[in-house]
Order: structure tokens, then C-alpha cells, then sequence
């Protein structure tokens, strides 16, 4: 009879079983010569963008700042109207022919909106009488201070103004009270800035409604010209 090798139990087999590879093993103790890896990942996006955006801000800033500048700086015309015109003298002549006699004293408002004085050359005032000149007077120079206001004074003293074909208006403007004027103001000066001269010119026409009876303005009516 043959012997029969007795049974390897299952315990003990007959070959050993091959560790399974240390990649598979998850409970290989640490420090056991395994090489660990650690992963750092990059966060420089925020600060390139926050690099980008000041980038752009100082010249965004730098460009509001000089178009500000622009604007303060930037000079403009003065504004000019008329505050006041008095009649000292008004009468009509029928003899040789219809004329009129008109002595006016004229206030003026000139303001300058600029950061800058004003020198003005002169002040012409120019008036009619329902689109006929009258006449034109001119006053001398000044100065107008930074964003301020002056008035200037004017005379005007016309004598035989022929005004035939408006005699009927001028009758009936008296009678009612009120006799319309046509002014047109206009100033030159010049605005120094350092060592630099910027030539302006303000210029306004108004109807300036007159009271002859008690010389006050009843109302006016002005645009720029």
C-alpha cells in the first residue's frame, strides 16, 4: 500500500504566502523606511489679482485727480446782468421832430466764477428801444476778486434820439407804466494764471422793463448772447 503523506493543515500550507506589496499594505507601521510625500498647493492667484487691481487703481486715481483739476481750474466766462437802471431824465420832443431825451444811470453785476481774479478791460452796455439803438456807453477797467461779485456804475446821457416810427409805442408805454429797454452788456478782461493770461468775454442781452415813474425795474427778461 502506498503511504499517504498526511494533510498539511489549512494553518500551514506548504508554500509561504507573499506579503502583498507595501503600497497594499494598510497597516504597514510608520517609519518602516516608506518615503511620504507631502503636496503643497500654490495660492498666488489672489495676490497676482490683488496685484493686477492696484495696478490699475494708481492710474485710475492719478486720471480722476487731473480731471478734476481740469474742471476747478478750467476758466469760464463771467456772468454779467443787470442790477439797476435808473431814469434821471425822460422826455419826448415833438418839436421839430419826435426825439427822445433819456438820462439812465446803470448798475452792473459782474461775477466771476473762477479760482482766479479777473481784470477786466473794459464794460460796454449798449440799449434800444424796441430794436432801435439808442446808444452805447463804456466804462473803464477793474478787477473782480476769486468767485466774487463787483457792480459797476455807468452813466448814459442820449439827447434827440429820433424815434418817429416808435412815437406811438413810446406814448403808450408811458401811459402804461412800464417802457422796454433792450440792454446788451458785455466785459473783456483777462484771468492770470502763474505767468499765464487767459483772455474771457462775458456778453448777456436782457428787455428790461422800466417804471418812469418811480425809475425801478418792474421785471427783466436775460439770455446769454
Amino acid at each position: 500500500m502506498a503511504k499517504t503523506q498526511p494533510r498539511a493543515s489549512a494553518g500551514e500550507p506548504l508554500l509561504p504566502s507573499a506579503s502583498p506589496p507595501p503600497y497594499l499594505d494598510h497597516h504597514s507601521p510608520v517609519g518602516a523606511g516608506a518615503e511620504s510625500y507631502v503636496y503643497l498647493v500654490p495660492v498666488r492667484l489672489r495676490r497676482l489679482r490683488r496685484g493686477c487691481r492696484c495696478r490699475w487703481l494708481a492710474p485710475l486715481l492719478a486720471s480722476l485727480t487731473l480731471l478734476a483739476l481740469g474742471f476747478l481750474l478750467w476758466p469760464a466766462d463771467p456772468d454779467v446782468s443787470v442790477a439797476r437802471l435808473r431814469l434821471a431824465h425822460i422826455s419826448v420832443v415833438a418839436r421839430p421832430a419826435v426825439a427822445l431825451n433819456i438820462s439812465a444811470a446803470l448798475k452792473v453785476r459782474v461775477r466771476n466764477p473762477d479760482l482766479f481774479a479777473l481784470d477786466y478791460s473794459r464794460l460796454d452796455i449798449a440799449i434800444g428801444y424796441r430794436g432801435a439803438p439808442l446808444g452805447t456807453v463804456t466804462s473803464g477797467g477793474g478787477r473782480v476778486r476769486a468767485r466774487a461779485v463787483s457792480y459797476i456804475d455807468a452813466d448814459l446821457h442820449l439827447n434827440g434820439i429820433r424815434v418817429v416810427e416808435d412815437a406811438i409805442y413810446l406814448l403808450e408805454d408811458l401811459a402804461r407804466g412800464s417802457i422796454p429797454f433792450d440792454t446788451v452788456v458785455e466785459v473783456e478782461g483777462h484771468l492770470h494764471f502763474f505767468f499765464i493770461s487767459i483772455p474771457v468775454k462775458g456778453r448777456i442781452a436782457c428787455v428790461v422793463h422800466v417804471n418812469p415813474h418811480d425809475q425801478t425795474i418792474v421785471h427783466q427778461d436775460c439770455y446769454p448772447k
